[in-house]
C-alpha cells in the first residue's frame, strides 16, 4: 500500500472536522506534562471541542482550498489543533485560560468564523464571553427594570394601594374650597 493511501484517511478526518467549524485554533503543546495535557483535553472535550495532534504535512494538505489555508505559515514545530463547530470563541477562551497556568502552551494562530488571527488576535477573542454568558447578561438587563417595577407596585399594594395615596389628596382638595369660602366673608 502506498504512503499516500495510508495518509488519505487522516487528511479526510481533518477536512471533515474543519469543514463546518466555527473556529480553529493551532497551538504548540511542547513542554506540557501528561497531567496538564490530560486536563486540557478534558476541558476541551466537555466544551464539545475536537482537540488532536496531527502531523503538519497532514494538516497542510487538509487546509488547502479552505479558510484554514491561511494557517499554513503557523505549521512549524509540534502542532495541535482545537476545532469547535458550535461556539466560535470556546477554543480560544479555554486554551488561553489554560495557558495562564501552563505557560508552555503557546497559541500559534487561528480562524474564527472565517477570519484568520495571529496569537495576539486569538488572545483578544478569548476575552469575549461565551454565548450563554452574553444571553444571561442580556436577559438580566431586560429583567431588571421589570423586577424594579414589580417591587414598587408591591410596596404600593402593601401600603394600601394607590387609593390610600389619593385619599389625602382628595381631603386637601375638599378642605381648600371650605377655607376659601370662610376667608371670603372676612374680607368684606
Amino acid at each position: 500500500m502506498a504512503k499516500v493511501e495510508l495518509k488519505q484517511p487522516v487528511i479526510d478526518e481533518i477536512s471533515a472536522n474543519i469543514k463546518d467549524a466555527q473556529s480553529v485554533v493551532l497551538v504548540d503543546y511542547r513542554g506540557l506534562t501528561v497531567e496538564q495535557d490530560t486536563n486540557l483535553r478534558k476541558q476541551l472535550r466537555e466544551a464539545d471541542i475536537v482537540y488532536k495532534v496531527y502531523k503538519n504535512t497532514m494538516m497542510n494538505f487538509a487546509f488547502k482550498g479552505t479558510d484554514c489555508e491561511s494557517l499554513t505559515p503557523y505549521l512549524e514545530g509540534p502542532s495541535a489543533i482545537a476545532i469547535s463547530k458550535t461556539d466560535a470563541t470556546a477554543p480560544a477562551r479555554i486554551i488561553c485560560k489554560f495557558a495562564k497556568d501552563a505557560p508552555k502552551l503557546e497559541v500559534k494562530g487561528g480562524i474564527v468564523e472565517g477570519l484568520a488571527y495571529d496569537a495576539a488576535g486569538i488572545t483578544e477573542i478569548a476575552k469575549i464571553p461565551s454565548r450563554e454568558e452574553l444571553l444571561s447578561k442580556l436577559l438580566g438587563s431586560i429583567q431588571s427594570p421589570i423586577a424594579n417595577f414589580a417591587r414598587v407596585m408591591n410596596q404600593l399594594a402593601e401600603k394600601g394601594g394607590a387609593g390610600a395615596c389619593e385619599a389625602p389628596a382628595e381631603e386637601t382638595a375638599a378642605e381648600a374650597p371650605a377655607e376659601e369660602a370662610a376667608s371670603e366673608p372676612a374680607a368684606e
